[in-house]
């Protein structure tokens, strides 16, 4: 080999990344920013009833706030996934069957969580406000005879939430880690 075919092999152009069929752009970016808000709103709603009352109503604003954008982007999140093309599912139709139930579960825990949640806090009697800045409508007032149901049905909706989460990040960790598949990088 002489000097001039080791210089040629230092320009020569890196091999192209094969192309990965994947999520539209706009899924991929509503699943990010949603994953990252319920992964700062989940702890904080944990968070409230061991905090010090003088701060707790902070803590209630932020995770509301949160959770209410959450609840917006879900709403554009689930056009986005009726609008765009789905990538060709992956694994036995036993896997596949499951992970459209995870999924269909999760937008559903993704909506019901929030929306119980800002109902909720109308029903209390509770003027929302989102991050203090903009007030929202309320369009229950309050009504303690509904706020239980709504204040329970956003706790059951919390939790079924975390266990649908843990699959999902079961099913990522077997898939990019046991199998080395392009599940995962199809959303990247």
């Amino acid at each position: 080999m002489n000097r001039n075919d080791d210089q040629a092999g230092q320009n020569a152009p890196a091999p192209a990344r094969p192309e990965i069929p994947g999520y539209a752009a706009p899924s991929r970016v509503l699943h990010w920013l949603v994953a990252g808000l319920v992964f700062l709103t989940w702890p904080l709603g944990l968070m409230i009833g061991f905090v010090r009352k003088e701060v707790s109503l902070d803590f209630y604003m932020v995770h509301e706030s949160l959770g209410f954008l959450v609840l917006w982007l879900m709403l554009l999140r689930i056009g986005a996934r009726l609008l765009t093309p789905q990538p060709v599912e992956f694994g036995t139709p036993l896997e596949r069957m499951a992970a459209r139930a995870v999924h269909l579960l999760l937008y559903v825990t993704l909506v019901t969580s929030p929306l119980s949640g800002f109902l909720a806090t109308n029903a209390h009697g509770f003027p929302f406000s989102w991050f203090g800045i903009l007030p929202v409508w309320s369009p229950l007032g309050k009504n303690p005879d509904v706020a239980w149901l709504l204040s329970a049905i956003h706790v059951a909706s919390a939790w079924t939430m975390l266990a649908l989460l843990a699959l999902h990040l079961s099913a990522v960790v077997m898939h990019h880690v046991i199998r080395r598949d392009i599940t995962l990088l199809r959303m990247l």
